[in-house]
């Protein structure tokens, strides 16, 4: 029972991030088109991605048709360091950034870290945009190609899947061309991906694995990335 709650519980915030995207996209593109808003596209892509109900897709749809909201919401981001020396950014889709201020600066404050000004670590991260498909439906060959041709910095040939990375002015332009030609990805966005990694203190690491799930269960919070590497016994660095 209690691995069905915090399944329904991690589910429901899912949910929730992409209900909000797919209403700010309507509210920033201006149309309910996929075809003609690609923010709209990627995001009901997601939807399809986590098995969103229709109903939920719906609502989000029709919240941004009534327009109450959708012109107040905000993007903000937050820097800080946490335990360890470890960087953190947090992603948020907010309609009251003092309240988001304030709700992301608590558990930093109570858990070793601190919030830090723009810029204070997002120079130790690369912001880029990634569509991902399963090798089932996309050889890493048949990617290689493709991304050579439109804009992909990179393409990642993982275990079960192929990963291409573009810069994040390109990504739009990648992650079209890529449905359009491959069809649904299994997964695609724009991330924060760091440049180093840093090996957390065993006296640190519950303290900032709190810090960390503090903030995710934050309702304003869409992305928590750090550049904090897990010890392990058998690590050698």
């Amino acid at each position: 029972m209690y691995r069905k709650g915090a399944q329904d519980t991690k589910r429901a915030k899912i949910f929730a991030r992409v209900s909000r995207e797919i209403t700010v996209a309507i509210g920033a593109g201006g149309n309910t088109d996929p075809h003609k808003n690609p923010r709209l596209r990627s995001a009901l892509s997601l939807a399809r991605l986590h098995n969103m109900p229709k109903d939920n897709i719906k609502k989000a749809i029709d919240k941004a048709l009534g327009g109450d909201t959708v012109d107040n919401m905000d993007e903000v981001v937050y820097e800080g360091y946490g335990p360890g020396g470890t960087a953190i950014i947090v992603e948020t889709l907010t309609d009251n950034r003092n309240r988001t201020a304030s709700e992301v600066r608590t558990p930093f404050t109570k858990f070793g870290g601190n919030l830090g000004e723009t810029g204070s670590v997002s120079y130790l991260f690369d912001h880029v945009g990634f569509v991902i498909y399963s090798k089932k439906q996309v050889s890493f060959d048949d990617a290689f190609e493709f991304g050579a041709d439109h804009s992909a910095d990179d393409i990642l040939d993982e275990d079960t899947h192929t990963r291409l990375v573009t810069a994040i002015e390109n990504f739009a332009t990648l992650r079209d061309a890529c449905m359009e030609h491959f069809g649904d990805p299994e997964d695609q966005g724009l991330v924060w991906l760091p440049k180093t990694t840093v090996e957390i203190p065993t006296d640190k690491q519950e303290q900032f694995d709190k810090l960390i799930a503090r903030l995710e269960d934050i309702d304003d919070v869409q992305d928590v990335y750090s550049n904090a590497m897990t010890s392990t016994d058998d690590s050698e660095t």
